[in-house]
């Protein structure tokens, strides 16, 4: 076991200095994936899947803070999820809530939500809130945890709000219609004021977006990991910033 750690310790820093050099992403997104199919491959509960999910995360949150990341967007529970067994759900709820609390507790990143609120339990829509509030100062890292979020449903979002905007303003549907850019609506989405991922990593093998930021990822790079989220590591973090770094990004130039 000593002998295995010291290659693997051996190899992360190898790994590390193969990106000391390159672009470090400015925004990572995460699509936290393989919670319930880590549980079973240990032939536990789903809910000791998410559990030991929303353990990872600030540990995650360190490693992007070592590289100098300014923003991580966590992507925990879709719009698609919420349709899976009330039972679940609950859980699902009580565990965000509490990863919520806890890393807001630190006192270390600014926390900011990016999802429907709407959707979840009045219970957690407060709890995030809440952290968004007590950590809105922090000078540190940025955290959006998307929560109740699927893309689709926030361009519909946004495209209300754009709306709603324009009908205070007293202006026409015609004239919103003659006068509407790709900017007015990124100006109305979940993650206005912020740049759009650079990179955008998927735990668990599964090799798609599910609807992550399709408005924002239009220039992101793609980095699929096979390891469920519960068994990320550091280095397979730093594998996908060294994938990130080896890249030429013409930006569709």
């Amino acid at each position: 076991m000593a002998q295995w750690n010291l290659l693997y310790d051996l190899y992360e820093r190898r790994v590390r200095s193969e990106i000391a050099h390159g672009s470090i992403p400015r925004h990572v997104g995460v699509i936290l994936d393989g919670n319930r199919r880590w549980a079973r491959s240990i032939g536990t509960t789903a809910s000791h899947g998410h559990r030991a999910g929303a353990g990872k995360i600030a540990e995650f949150l360190e490693w992007a803070e070592e590289v100098g990341v300014e923003i991580v967007t966590l992507w925990m529970l879709s719009t698609d999820n919420l349709e899976r067994d009330q039972h679940e759900i609950d859980e699902l709820f009580d565990i965000i809530g509490q990863a919520v609390r806890a890393l807001a507790a630190q006192r270390r990143w600014k926390i900011g939500v990016v999802g429907d609120l709407s959707l979840l339990s009045e219970d957690l829509a407060d709890e995030l809130r809440s952290a968004q509030d007590a950590t809105k100062d922090m000078d540190g890292l940025s955290v959006n945890i998307a929560v109740g979020y699927g893309g689709r449903h926030e361009i519909a979002d946004a495209v209300r709000s754009l709306l709603r905007d324009a009908a205070a303003k007293g202006r026409t549907l015609e004239e919103v219609a003659d006068s509407l850019t790709d900017e007015d609506i990124t100006n109305h989405l979940y993650t206005k004021g912020q740049p759009d991922p650079d990179l955008v990593i998927r735990t668990s093998g599964e090799q798609r977006l599910s609807g992550f930021m399709i408005w924002q990822s239009v220039h992101t790079e793609l980095y699929f990991c096979e390891a469920y989220w519960p068994d990320f590591r550091r280095v397979d973090f730093l594998r996908a910033l060294r994938s990130y770094a080896q890249r030429e990004r013409r930006m569709g130039r």
